[in-house]
């Protein structure tokens, strides 16, 4: 459990609180309108009406004692970096910012963010990513051009044992479990067989995720 303070409750923001919330986090939520609070009071600790832009503000919130503070304000870059600045000069230990530009993002790095969040664009690559297949369920993005996927298993894989398939070396990728039903078996061993109805999770560089991506969707239409 996290104490973790959130700046903007907007649609992001307010998305960002509940899920927090379900993961038994410690939340406060600032926003300088009653309106978007009111609906999000079940899901925190405290609440404050007020304009994080003014310095007096911040200074009342006691920054310092939050795990994290998260900046999801998305109608005015200027007081976003302001707010991530004044963050890191009243002790704050780590703040998140988000951002819809890359330009935004190199001023708030350089202004005391310690991470910087794209939420528009981050979920339409992983939309892109699991539209493009049916064989991808889920995807998550690492860093450095890497990835986590779920994929259901090729036609051709079925009956065969990873070994025989040659996963890591022909495709790059490592196996780092297979999900059957609501059971997941962690690090296969290289004699596992394929099996119909199953999903694997795996590891490895976006560019040899996409070229499974690719195959799959040429044996579709054939």
């Amino acid at each position: 459990m996290k104490s973790i303070l959130i700046i903007g409750t907007g649609h992001f923001g307010s998305h960002l609180c509940m899920n927090l919330s379900k993961l038994n986090n410690e939340i406060m939520i600032v926003d300088k309108c009653e309106e978007q609070l009111e609906d999000l009071l079940p899901y925190v600790t405290s609440a404050k009406i007020g304009d994080c832009a003014n310095a007096k503000v911040l200074e009342s919130l006691g920054v310092s004692n939050f795990d994290i503070c998260v900046v999801c304000i998305g109608d005015s870059f200027q007081d976003s970096l302001e707010i991530t600045s004044q963050l890191k000069d009243l002790g704050a230990k780590r703040v998140v910012s988000k951002a819809n530009r890359d330009l935004y993002a190199k001023f708030l790095l350089r202004n005391g963010a310690d991470k910087v969040i794209f939420p528009d664009r981050d979920i339409a690559e992983k939309l892109a990513v699991q539209l493009s297949s049916d064989s991808i369920l889920d995807y998550f993005n690492l860093t450095d051009g890497y990835s986590i996927c779920e994929i259901s298993p090729l036609k051709e894989w079925i009956g065969k044992t990873i070994l025989e398939v040659n996963f890591r070396t022909k495709y790059h990728l490592s196996i780092i479990g297979v999900k059957v039903d609501d059971q997941t078996k962690i690090m296969p061993n290289a004699d596992y067989v394929f099996q119909n109805g199953e999903n694997l999770i795996v590891i490895g560089r976006q560019e040899d995720i996409n070229k499974i991506i690719r195959n799959k969707n040429k044996s579709a239409w054939r």
